[in-house]
């Protein structure tokens, strides 16, 4: 037997595929609603906390509820190599970007061990919120040496896949990459950048890029929506 709060998020949901809740509708207030369903609130409550964190609904703080249109999940398998771009116009989304900045600075020892460049040496450190649809799902923050760029950042503007970038601009073919997945902690600020509801999760991925040489090209710190980007893999015994 289901559970009242269920059978509300169905209704709602049923709603919202007709057009009786229509995309950018606000809901009635709370006591409405549970006198609608002849429910308590906290079990009208139950229902829509568990739409908001699939993304079917959003809280404007002051205002109220908001029926929105989730995002796709975007699915990527672990081992195969693919560029942010490629993750979401793979899902059939439309891909945007903000440059936060682009700059040239001297090398941190960590970023120089996997580079295995020195400390201190130039590299160009590129950090972009990825949007679909309009909405921000990955922060990266992408190093590279200067000696492998050249001007390439002077002559081309970026756009797009970073990765396509490389081999456009510079002849770098990246076709590896090591990576390390981590669970950002709470205090992360680049984390922060893309929560954008409170109980949305992050995943980090530390990744050093190699071409076809197995020279390290770049190494980036990766952070992506975990209600959005579904990463998997696969295991054998």
């Amino acid at each position: 037997m289901k559970h009242n709060y269920l059978i509300i998020k169905e209704e709602l949901e049923r709603q919202i595929r007709t057009g009786e809740l229509p995309i950018g509708s606000m809901l009635p207030s709370e006591p409405d609603m549970a006198r609608k369903f002849n429910v308590s609130r906290e079990t009208f409550r139950a229902a829509v906390k568990q739409m908001e964190r699939e993304g079917k609904l959003r809280v404007r703080s002051g205002i109220g509820r908001f029926v929105v249109r989730p995002l796709a999940s975007i699915p990527s398998s672990i081992d195969r190599l693919s560029s942010t771009s490629e993750m979401i116009t793979s899902a059939a989304l439309t891909e945007g970007e903000h440059h936060e900045s682009i700059r040239v600075e001297p090398c941190k020892e960590e970023w120089a061990d996997f580079l295995q460049i020195n400390p201190q040496d130039p590299v160009t450190v590129v950090e972009r919120i990825r949007m679909a649809d309009d909405e921000p799902v990955s922060f990266n923050i992408n190093i590279m040496p200067n000696a492998l760029l050249g001007d390439a950042f002077q002559r081309i503007p970026l756009r797009g896949s970073l990765m396509k970038f490389l081999e456009d601009a510079c002849g770098i073919r990246i076709v590896a990459a090591n990576t390390e997945l981590i669970v950002p902690p709470a205090s992360d600020r680049n984390a922060r950048k893309l929560q954008v509801k409170p109980e949305s999760t992050v995943l980090l991925l530390k990744q050093t890029h190699y071409d076809e040489d197995r020279v390290p090209i770049l190494f980036s710190y990766d952070y992506f929506r975990n209600d959005v980007f579904k990463f998997w893999v696969r295991r054998e015994r």
